[in-house]
């Protein structure tokens, strides 16, 4: 049963669990557990799956006008273990292991799991503001545990690969907890505030996404010295204190323009770009600078006609009816630059057509 779980989730949990078939290791002989924590496998499958689509998407929207744009075609062709060890397979580890992580704490909340709920350790304490710890803070310290365990447990190996992994897991549970909020809840007559109480609370899954996009583009680039990550070409192999919670890498990534699937890039051609709009921001609005002329390419304008429900209307009872409405849309996509001939050509009949029609 768990095994067809891991099989419909996203490429990205394939990244987690790598097959390591030089050893004898399986996703069914490192899941299929006994003893006692083979029921708790079981009860957090659906969680880690949800885990990993979360960060699945979470990625995709990063990168969705960034060159490499976290497509599951751009990582398919790879069995996990072979993925460049690059700045963007280091993304790819820590959004997923923040994803098991956040999923599994929230659900933990809700009441999923027979052993774990509300955080209620610093319940009843008073706090420097003058409000009071209460209510259900998240207990993220149960969600990290057992994040470790799945996406850990798979990186054992002594090598540089698997040093860089387990690190970019630990900045993924870190942004966990670096973008935790505090909630409170004001107690008094009419409204007042006499006293307040607060918990922590998980922020929305798009603030740890934006937390480590910033870390993915200050990313370091490491090597692998006795053991330990340290700074690329440093005169000194002792470890770094900083890059514990730096995104780290170990090989440069190729620049994306061109299609590549021996280091996982689907190009840019044919990719869709974004030129002006009101709520375009300063990065999309370069989108198409980035993805087509600074790859070679030219951002050609496309019309297209898209459907949708509008004017819907609520009857009773109880059934909404909708119209069908059509509108027009504008679209810029990454087009081969055409050829002087051509351009020539191009011009040439133009002009025979306007002399026709005089």
């Amino acid at each position: 049963m768990f095994t067809r779980v891991l099989w419909s989730m996203s490429l990205l949990l394939a990244v987690l669990f790598r097959t390591a078939e030089s050893n004898g290791w399986t996703l069914q002989s490192n899941f299929l557990i006994t003893g006692p924590k083979a029921s708790q496998t079981y009860e957090y499958a659906s969680s880690v799956a949800a885990g990993a689509q979360t960060a699945m998407e979470e990625c995709k929207y990063q990168f969705s006008w960034d060159r490499w744009n976290c497509t599951d075609n751009a990582l398919s062709m790879f069995k996990p273990n072979t993925l460049p060890a690059n700045r963007e397979t280091s993304f790819v580890h820590a959004i997923s292991a923040a994803g098991v992580m956040y999923v599994l704490t929230r659900n933990c909340s809700k009441g999923a799991f027979e052993q774990c709920g509300c955080d209620l350790t610093n319940n009843g304490k008073k706090a420097e503001g003058g409000w009071t710890w209460g209510g259900c803070s998240d207990d993220i310290a149960f969600g990290e545990e057992i994040s470790e365990m799945y996406t850990d447990g798979v990186e054992n190996g002594q090598d540089a690969r698997a040093a860089m992994n387990r690190h970019n897991n630990d900045v993924g549970r870190e942004a966990v907890r670096q973008t935790m909020k505090r909630v409170c809840k004001c107690h008094g007559v009419s409204g007042s505030c006499t006293t307040k109480t607060c918990w922590l609370q998980l922020a929305d899954f798009r603030a740890i996404g934006v937390f480590l996009k910033k870390k993915y583009k200050k990313a370091d680039k490491v090597d692998y010295v006795r053991g330990q990550l340290t700074e690329n070409n440093s005169a000194s192999s002792k470890r770094n204190p900083g890059l514990k919670k730096d995104m780290v890498f170990l090989e440069d990534s190729p620049d994306y323009c061109r299609e590549n699937l021996t280091v996982g890039s689907r190009g840019t051609l044919g990719r869709e770009c974004i030129r002006g709009g009101k709520t375009t921001d300063k990065y999309e609005k370069k989108s198409c600078k980035r993805l087509c002329k600074d790859c070679g390419y030219v951002p050609k304008r496309i019309t297209t006609e898209v459907t949708s429900s509008c004017n819907c209307k609520f009857h009773w009872c109880c059934s909404v009816k909708c119209s069908q409405c059509t509108k027009t849309v504008t679209k810029y996509i990454c087009v081969q630059r055409e050829s002087k001939n051509r351009r020539k050509n191009v011009r040439k009949k133009s002009k025979q057509r306007r002399r026709n029609k005089i």
